[in-house]
């Protein structure tokens, strides 16, 4: 394959990856269907993470006061977890109160949303369901805040 065809190849499967990014679909650990659809209006943002990775457990915290503070209005938290086991995360999300959806998910599931190299991961995707930021690595709610809100200007 010669370079126009590997470049035209590579923008394509790009492509091909940022359309089916715009949707996702999870189950939660309570059997409810997390879909980007339902959220249209809200801000949702999506974190990928895992029991046993001391970055995730230190912005869970920050992420269940995001998603208390705005989930009646105008944002909603789901985080995935990519444990070893389901027990794990449902010990975990129980022990902790964590109030916003758990997905016990694979990274086929998270391929739904993009890539997951390094943990945690968080997608963004505005209100009208449009893929607007990603984060390899840690978020806070005064960063997720500030980006909304400077996004509403």
């Amino acid at each position: 394959m010669n370079i126009g065809m590997r470049l035209l190849a590579a923008v394509l499967l790009f492509a091909a990856g940022a359309a089916s990014a715009g949707s996702f679909a999870f189950k939660d650990l309570q059997g409810h269907q997390q879909r980007l659809q339902d959220y249209r209006g809200k801000w949702v943002l999506v974190n990928f993470w895992a029991t046993w990775c001391p970055p995730c457990l230190e912005e869970i915290p920050d992420l269940m006061e995001l998603h208390e503070a705005h989930r009646k209005s105008d944002l909603v938290v789901i985080g995935v977890a990519l444990d070893s086991t389901r027990e794990s995360v449902v010990e975990f999300v129980a022990k902790k109160k964590v109030g916003y959806p758990i997905v016990f998910g694979n990274y086929d599931l998270a391929a739904q949303v993009g890539e997951v190299e390094a943990l945690p991961t968080s997608y963004l995707y505005d209100p009208s369901g449009k893929l607007v930021s990603y984060q390899q690595g840690m978020v806070t709610r005064a960063n997720v805040e500030s980006y909304i809100k400077s996004k509403k200007k």
